[in-house]
């Protein structure tokens, strides 16, 4: 039952059963199969078909309150109650280079002080973070700021604005990133990433053709690819990144010059607990310290 609570769960959000499927990766049929066993196993009718909406019932609106408590319970089983007191986890999703820079920071001040609680890191790209963060899967994750507007129930709490350079090996000479772009192999951030679909966009509103040698997600990889004469790539000048590595060096777009934005999303204060929202504020205010602004 706990796989068709978290999908009334995402009907409930999204308004349709075709939008809560392509939202938590299932059919529109496959969906409305697990609302029927639902209503059957609990013998109450949750929705309200208008058109193609689907509308909550007053049991439905009930239950998805006790749907939302059934979870969070759930989600800590397992953990040892023999006289020890209960220890709260916290779920956190991170894009790898968060996971590297101001993350153990916060993370290490968070413990000092609930030392209660646990935490569990979870790696991924933006658009699924911010899935799982939608779904109740993960209390807030570090992302990139998406393309779209987000729910209503997101918060968006701005920690970096990352400006993107052109970056190359240091015996390639000259300063003019359109010739650069155009005359050396390319190194392609990842497109399936939203920082990737940036300097996609970058490129078509710049009419650049490139020379694509490699595509990857991940930006250590391509600045080590760089280093290592590979080719040249447009990359974030991200929070880790202090000063950039030997064997790399950088020219600014100037008057071109875009910018990934790195924020906290989490559902609205209410929906968080006390340790939760301390972990947050202590994620923005390491973001803040010297050497981590950007």
């Amino acid at each position: 039952m706990i796989r068709e609570l978290k999908t009334l769960i995402a009907v409930a959000q999204e308004g349709t059963f075709a939008a809560a499927g392509n939202k938590i990766g299932l059919t529109q049929a496959a969906v409305s199969a697990q609302m029927k066993r639902l209503e059957g196993e609990l013998g109450i009718a949750l929705f309200e078909r208008k058109g193609r909406a689907a509308i909550l019932t007053q049991r439905g609106q009930e239950t998805l309150k006790q749907a939302h408590a059934l979870l969070t319970l759930y989600s800590t089983l397992g953990v040892s109650m023999s006289g020890q007191p209960a220890t709260q986890r916290i779920n956190i999703g991170a894009i790898a280079s968060i996971q590297r820079s101001l993350l153990p920071d916060a993370l290490a001040r968070f413990h000092h002080a609930y030392h209660d609680c646990c935490t569990r890191v979870v790696p991924g790209l933006s658009m699924e973070l911010v899935n799982q963060v939608d779904a109740g899967e993960l209390d807030m994750a570090v992302i990139i700021r998406p393309p779209f507007s987000l729910h209503s129930d997101l918060r968006w709490t701005p920690l970096a604005h990352e400006p993107f350079r052109l970056i190359l090996p240091p015996h390639i000479n000259g300063d003019q990133w359109r010739e650069m772009l155009s005359n050396q192999p390319f190194i392609r951030y990842d497109r399936a990433s939203f920082g990737g679909r940036q300097v996609e966009r970058f490129l078509r509103d710049n009419h650049c053709n490139v020379r694509e040698v490699c595509e990857v997600d991940e930006l250590e990889a391509i600045i080590k690819l760089v280093a290592k004469g590979v080719g040249v790539a447009l990359v974030p000048e991200a929070i880790a990144h202090s000063r950039w590595p030997a064997g790399v060096r950088a020219i600014d777009l100037g008057e071109r010059t875009f910018h990934r934005d790195i924020g906290l999303i989490h559902p609205t204060s209410g929906h968080l607990s006390e340790p939760a929202r301390a972990l947050a504020h202590l994620i923005g205010e390491t973001a803040q310290q010297p050497g981590n602004c950007v």
